[in-house]
């Protein structure tokens, strides 16, 4: 059992005792926010600033130039983490006796979405998530994959954390959320991330479906969920609303999809690191949740990574 904590470079830079802090706590290792996404952050130890606006979703570390000319590829941050952020704040932390390891942020991108919008989710009424990168598109995965090396394994890591390395929807989230009004429930929250996008598309139509039957369906649900017509009965009432056969392929599909990337990514963290560096996966052991904690068939997963978050 080792005690660790989440840290930021931001909690670090500019502050001097900041190391010595978390290390006397009790602390033996530090995951510390390599790619992030958008936050706002209270550093009530801090000396020179109490509230850290982070804009957008960023690395808090100069990109590798592989990235020049490519569409996605990182943004890099702002004045909340200028020049080699992570790098400055792990120094320091690794200089106060602790273990540091990497946080990662993958398939959560706002700024990305905003300006590709061809690479969001989209649901069953067309509606974008601009928040939400498709991990079905092709270069969306290269992005992921390649991001996911470059961010976990940064100089003196041990190891790594992978966020939302899978699906996202409907939850976790926008600025200033107003969409609690309407309790979709679990099977409501699966529906409505479901995405329709052409790669999505064309992956249903892999699987069999017709797309707009399909996505007929999919509201025909979700309009008693909006009416309060009736109670959400949770995950086990989606093949009962869509068709047992329906939901069959729409889960085989998005499984497949997950999976692959969580392969590849893994993979791709693995060549990159040295011997003993440790992958874990911020998870959600439910296959359909969607989100931060991505939706895993756990004995899938540990045969992947090293562990889960």
């Amino acid at each position: 059992m080792k005690a660790a904590a989440f840290v930021y470079p931001w909690d670090v830079n500019g502050d001097p005792d900041a190391p010595a802090r978390i290390a006397g706590l009790g602390v033996e290792q530090v995951t510390l926010a390599a790619a992030y996404h958008s936050t706002r952050a209270l550093t009530p130890r801090h000396p020179r600033h109490r509230v850290v606006t982070a804009e957008h979703a960023a690395v808090l570390y100069p990109p590798g130039d592989h990235w020049t000319g490519r569409t996605p590829r990182p943004y890099p941050a702002g004045r909340w983490a200028p020049g080699d952020a992570h790098g400055e704040a792990a120094r320091a932390l690794a200089g106060a006796g602790l273990a540091v390891h990497t946080w990662v942020v993958l398939a959560h991108n706002s700024r990305l979405g905003a300006e590709h919008p061809d690479t969001s989710v989209v649901n069953a009424y067309g509606d974008r998530y601009p928040w939400a990168p498709c991990i079905a598109q092709e270069a969306t995965r290269a992005y992921l994959v390649d991001l996911a090396a470059e961010a976990a394994v940064r100089p003196g890591a041990q190891g790594t954390e992978l966020e939302s390395l899978g699906w996202y929807g409907l939850a976790h989230l926008h600025a200033h959320d107003k969409i609690s009004g309407v309790p979709l429930g679990e099977a409501g929250e699966y529906l409505m991330s479901l995405c329709f996008c052409p790669s999505c598309r064309a992956g249903y139509g892999e699987q069999g479906l017709e797309v707009e039957e399909l996505a007929t369906a999919v509201r025909a649900a979700l309009e008693s969920l909006w009416r309060g017509a009736v109670v959400d009965g949770g995950l086990p009432a989606v093949p009962e609303l869509l068709g047992e056969e329906r939901a069959a392929a729409v889960r085989a599909w998005r499984d497949r999809t997950a999976r692959s990337l969580q392969e590849e990514a893994v993979a791709a963290v693995r060549a990159a690191a040295p011997a003993g560096f440790q992958i874990l996966l911020h998870a959600d052991p439910v296959p359909e949740h969607c989100g931060a904690n991505a939706g895993v068939d756990p004995a899938h997963i540990l045969s992947v990574a090293d562990g889960v978050v």
